[in-house]
């Protein structure tokens, strides 16, 4: 039997019977637990829940609560023949890791039936980067001459020049931004605060922003948002996700090979290019440990490799 496509398996999810009441409290259990204990973001705790859900479905009515190890091992190995992604089956293992392991330290279970259940090898993709010009061309593309337009080429602008997570930029508070030493101040993942300067483009277009655009978009409302729509909410971050594919397709650029998110890649590579310390780009970015930053200098190398190939006589 050939394995079921995600479109077919969201078409069967959508005609599932309902949770047993035990697998569905033991869930809620668990969730509101680490919610209190560790301040996870709703999207974390929906995937889990999504999870959860599934393999007690799976065990239709056996509970999930008592689950063995093979069982989990069985699971796993359907959803693998499944086609599920080894990325969806290391998230779920994660998800039941941290499930047993509430239930073990509430004296609920006596083993952890995940302790030899032995991750997916995940493929190591490398962040993918703009070259310099595309990012010109992006940065340009919008029409400075309305107030969201203005708006919009600061945004991108500072998310280039400071390398921020798309959540980091939309949820600047106005209060986060010092322009007369030129930096900013970003809570990043964790509720760590950083320094990241800013750059004289993107301190040029933040001020032409604040001077011009965002008193006409806040009008008398005093606003805490650094950057607003015209209903003075903050944007999501699907809007700034849209925001990027609409001015990318302005700027001649695949919208598909595009994301917010490359514009932090493009920062730090482009950094790494010209020579910047990495442990001065971990700073930046605001990542916990060096290895996460150190990907960056293979995608350096990868260019390296591909400017040689094209330009030397025996590449």
């Amino acid at each position: 039997m050939s394995a079921s496509t995600p479109a077919e398996r969201r078409t069967q999810a959508m005609s599932l019977p309902p949770l047993a009441e035990a697998d569905d409290t033991a869930i809620t259990q668990f969730l509101d637990a680490i919610w209190a204990e560790n301040g996870l973001a709703q999207q974390t705790l929906d995937s889990y829940r999504r999870d959860l859900e599934g393999l007690a479905r799976w065990r239709d009515g056996r509970g999930i609560a008592g689950a063995d190890r093979g069982a989990l091992f069985d699971y796993l190995s359907w959803r693998t023949r499944e086609g599920y992604s080894p990325r969806s089956n290391a998230r779920l293992l994660s998800a039941l890791r941290a499930f047993y392991a509430f239930r073990l330290r509430r004296g609920e279970r006596r083993d952890d039936p995940t302790a030899l259940l032995a991750p997916p090898k995940l493929p190591r993709s490398l962040p993918k980067a703009l070259a310099e010009s595309q990012i010109d061309a992006l940065l340009n593309a919008p029409d400075t001459e309305n107030p969201l337009g203005l708006r919009d080429r600061a945004m991108l602008e500072l998310m280039y020049a400071a390398g921020l997570r798309v959540s980091e930029l939309v949820h600047l508070p106005s209060t986060g931004v010092n322009l007369r030493q030129g930096v900013l101040r970003v809570m990043g993942k964790g509720s760590k605060e950083r320094l990241v300067p800013l750059g004289e483009e993107a301190q040029h277009w933040l001020e032409r922003y604040l001077a011009q655009s965002r008193p006409k978009l806040a009008g008398k409302r005093a606003l805490a948002p650094l950057f607003i729509e015209a209903s003075g909410e903050a944007p999501t971050r699907q809007a700034f996700w849209h925001l990027v594919k609409r001015y990318a397709a302005v700027a001649g650029i695949d919208p598909g090979k595009i994301s917010p998110h490359g514009l932090r890649h493009s920062f730090a590579t482009h950094l790494l290019n010209r020579g910047a310390d990495l442990r001065a780009l971990q700073m930046l970015l605001g990542h916990s440990s060096l290895s996460t930053t150190q990907i960056y200098t293979l995608v350096a190398r990868e260019q390296l490799k591909k400017l040689h190939s094209k330009h030397h006589p025996r590449g």
